[in-house]
């Protein structure tokens, strides 16, 4: 029962995620990525995989901030991304059960400094080309197979979106997804 729970979880979780790369604002990414990584942070304390509930709540407390990129002149400070990346390396030590602890440090990091530039092109492809994968192998290990759909959604959710909007588009500093993304 608890595994299918987990599984339950993990479902939701992608469920959010995938509508979280059609959303025109990075403010409205992130609070949907929030409300998806709470789910996943619950399905990986029921497996029994810490550093991946721990990684989960340091990437709500992370984009809840960046939510903010905009009204907040502090947020947009780049020094965050070598602060958040220390918090990181911790908190992986902290949890650490071994070498798979490593895979949720990947994206952790990768995520962090994608977001901090605040552009819509650069988070999409940190996301399906270092974030997901890296979460898939971490996934298999610990049994989420729930959310090996999820990155496989992600990645594709992300073509979906580069194939709407254009990777010149999204990679423009002064297109909609920049000018009004975190507002």
């Amino acid at each position: 029962m608890r595994f299918l729970i987990a599984q339950g979880l993990g479902i939701v979780a992608t469920l959010c995620f995938l509508f979280s790369f059609q959303v025109k604002t990075n403010r409205r990414l992130y609070l949907l990525q929030a409300a998806g990584c709470l789910a996943f942070a619950a399905q990986f304390v029921i497996l029994g995989a810490i550093g991946g509930c721990v990684s989960q709540l340091f990437i709500i407390a992370r984009n809840m901030m960046l939510s903010m990129y905009n009204r907040w002149a502090w947020v947009r400070w780049k020094g965050w991304v070598p602060v958040f990346l220390a918090i990181a390396v911790f908190l992986t030590w902290q949890t650490w059960d071994g070498p798979v602890n490593l895979l949720p440090l990947i994206p952790m990091s990768a995520g962090t400094i994608a977001l901090w530039t605040n552009n819509a092109g650069i988070i999409r492809i940190a996301n399906m080309c270092v974030c997901s994968p890296a979460w898939i192998v971490y996934d298999i290990l610990v049994g989420a197979y729930s959310s090996i759909l999820n990155e496989i959604v992600v990645i594709g959710s992300v073509i979906l979106s580069i194939y709407r909007y254009g990777m010149k588009e999204l990679l423009d500093p002064e297109s909609e997804f920049q000018k009004g993304g975190m507002k």
